[in-house]
């Protein structure tokens, strides 16, 4: 079974979409309502799909690892992580879970600067460039993008991530437990499209030299 999680957040205008073509290539698709105060659980009730919810907005950290306990109690063979906001291709699901059925690898993270972005402001390419250069630095792998939320793990590693940052800081936590529990990993090509919504709702770039701050902290600690 495969396992789509979805963590959302006031989506109301662009999760039934993304519902119905990640449908197509999932079994199960998760959703995690994180405290929106709009339509989007109606939404995705609406579109048969999972629906757990926050009462309060906890950061996409939080709402993944409550997406990753449901697909542990489900029996989940394989689990994607998605974004809500469209910014994903549902149709490159096949390639990137491909490395696991294939029962050679554990973890599967996507990446746009192998893959292609459309429309992507260049203030943006720098501060991912920078999380790039951080995460060879201080976590020992090299990738070549590390806060993309396009990616796929077996049920073996979902057992094994447990994330405990609750908001952007889980993207590098998750590459530093793949790590420290030693999965087999691999990137993928996948596409990041940006719009006006997609680039607001994302890692901005304010909040960007606060999140490596505070990650260098914490590795140096």
């Amino acid at each position: 079974m495969v396992a789509a999680v979805i963590p959302a957040f006031n989506e109301e205008k662009r999760i039934w979409k993304v519902i119905r073509d990640a449908a197509k290539y999932v079994d199960k698709i998760i959703v995690v309502d994180d405290g929106s105060c709009d339509k989007t659980a109606q939404q995705v009730k609406n579109r048969k799909a999972i629906v757990l919810t926050h009462r309060f907005n906890l950061g996409q950290g939080a709402a993944l690892q409550t997406g990753f306990d449901y697909a542990k109690k489900i029996n989940a063979d394989i689990v994607i992580t998605f974004d809500a906001d469209g910014q994903f291709k549902a149709s490159e699901i096949p390639r990137v879970i491909k490395p696991i059925l294939e029962g050679r690898i554990d973890a599967v993270l996507g990446s746009r600067f192998l893959g292609g972005t459309v429309d992507m402001p260049l203030s943006r390419r720098m501060t991912l460039r920078l999380g790039i250069i951080f995460t060879n630095i201080f976590y020992g792998i090299k990738l070549t993008d590390t806060f993309n939320g396009f990616r796929a793990f077996s049920s073996g590693a979902i057992h094994k991530i447990n994330l405990t940052q609750n908001r952007m800081a889980h993207a590098a936590e998750i590459i530093d437990q793949i790590q420290l529990h030693k999965l087999k990993f691999v990137e993928v090509p996948v596409t990041v499209i940006y719009n006006k919504n997609t680039f607001n709702k994302g890692l901005r770039n304010i909040n960007a030299f606060k999140l490596f701050f505070d990650l260098i902290t914490k590795k140096l600690s």
